[in-house]
């Protein structure tokens, strides 16, 4: 049963590199230099035209940003969350836990 699923792994491969194949053949000339922006010519938001204009310059201090904004994002939710949960009265800290 190991040897069908080992071998089944391989065809799917083989499968899947002779998909790609033509897309790496029609690459084309020369390099292209893509560049990726943030339209700010309709942000009326302070904020969001801030971080758009950060983003078209500075993307080190744009990652800086979204990390923070992130973590305080996902930090508010986690005591929201608990808030609301003790207020409908889950208490998640005086439960027990059961392992089996």
């Amino acid at each position: 049963m190991r040897r069908i699923i080992k071998y089944f792994g391989l065809i799917a491969g083989l499968v899947l590199l002779a998909a790609a194949l033509p897309a790496w053949a029609a690459e084309g000339g020369g390099d292209v230099d893509l560049v990726v922006v943030a339209d700010t010519r309709v942000v009326t938001n302070t904020f969001v035209r801030y971080l758009a204009d950060t983003y078209n310059t500075n993307p080190w201090l744009f990652a800086v940003w979204a990390t923070a904004l992130t973590a305080a994002y996902g930090a508010f939710l986690g005591f929201f969350m608990d808030f609301l949960m003790k207020r409908i009265g889950i208490d998640l800290k005086s439960r027990i836990i059961v392992e089996h």
